[in-house]
């Protein structure tokens, strides 16, 4: 990836440190990764897009590695999740987004679907339900819990961010490696995860994502997501509920699923030549 270029833009009283590739007159696409990553997570996905014929644009989000890392629970709140990616899109004069995201990622694109709309021209998500849907079975659906029961803890102060930065990182190192196939995450990309972890303020920001919304009170009801939409989803996956999945789904006007066989939450790391098929086909339409 020698020829990624490097910037920073100041959105929303952050500054929103990001990798781009492609040529700059090539039809954008925006990138977003989810936790405990940071822009480096589509490593596998970026030479692909840009070779298709994309200008790739892969932020830090806030909180991350190299952007801005505000005080307080309620910088990380969904909705101002969101304005970042709009206010990146106006940064780059994008007036409709081409949307990728994983994990949070994909979270903060299910929410610009649900909020703003107009701004969005197609959106994929990578393994996370719309957030309104993960709170509700976090809290209603026993297997859901089963599987976010590391969310729960995340409700305490200090504590989450102790344990993830004794040993080294060892916990979010461990999480990676065991949630994902073997061989997935090797020990140089465990070593820039952990360069970025280190960063001042970086675990309790990145907490902070799960904390906001656990006081986030979501709609009564959501509206008719009429972007198209594209699922991709590894079976396998050991945080989320693939029931969840399919209630994403039916939010949508316009929406098709990638169900992935022996593909864990990490798919786009473990299966590159299949995930960015499938982004490529469904970003070019």
């Amino acid at each position: 990836m020698n020829d990624i270029r490097f910037g920073r833009a100041r959105v929303d009283g952050v500054d929103l440190h990001y990798a781009e590739a492609g040529a700059e007159d090539a039809p954008p696409v925006l990138l977003l990764h989810g936790f405990p990553e940071f822009w480096v997570s589509w490593r596998e996905q970026i030479p692909a897009l840009v070779a298709a014929g994309f200008r790739v644009i892969a932020p830090d989000q806030r909180g991350y590695n190299l952007s801005s890392k505000p005080a307080g629970v309620e910088a990380y709140d969904l909705d101002r999740l969101a304005d970042d990616v709009i206010g990146l899109a106006d940064h780059f004069g994008i007036a409709k987004v081409k949307l990728v995201g994983h994990d949070w990622g994909a979270s903060v694109a299910w929410w610009l679907a649900t909020t703003k709309p107009e701004r969005l021209e197609r959106v994929a998500v990578i393994n996370a339900p719309h957030p309104a849907l993960w709170l509700k079975a976090m809290r209603e659906d026993k297997a859901q819990k089963r599987k976010s029961w590391y969310v729960q803890m995340f409700r305490l102060p200090w504590l989450p961010e102790a344990a993830m930065k004794a040993r080294n990182f060892r916990a979010l190192a461990d999480t990676l490696v065991q949630s994902s196939r073997p061989g997935t995450f090797k020990s140089s990309d465990l070593a820039e995860y952990r360069e970025a972890w280190s960063r001042p303020g970086a675990l309790t920001a990145t907490v902070n994502w799960y904390r906001a919304l656990l006081r986030k009170r979501m709609p009564e009801s959501l509206p008719w997501i009429k972007c198209p939409v594209l699922m991709i989803w590894g079976l396998e996956d050991r945080f989320g509920e693939k029931s969840t999945a399919e209630a994403s789904l039916a939010l949508c006007e316009n929406g098709c699923a990638l169900f992935v066989e022996g593909a864990t939450h990490w798919v786009h790391h473990e299966e590159p030549a299949r995930v960015n098929a499938a982004l490529i086909e469904f970003l070019r339409d």
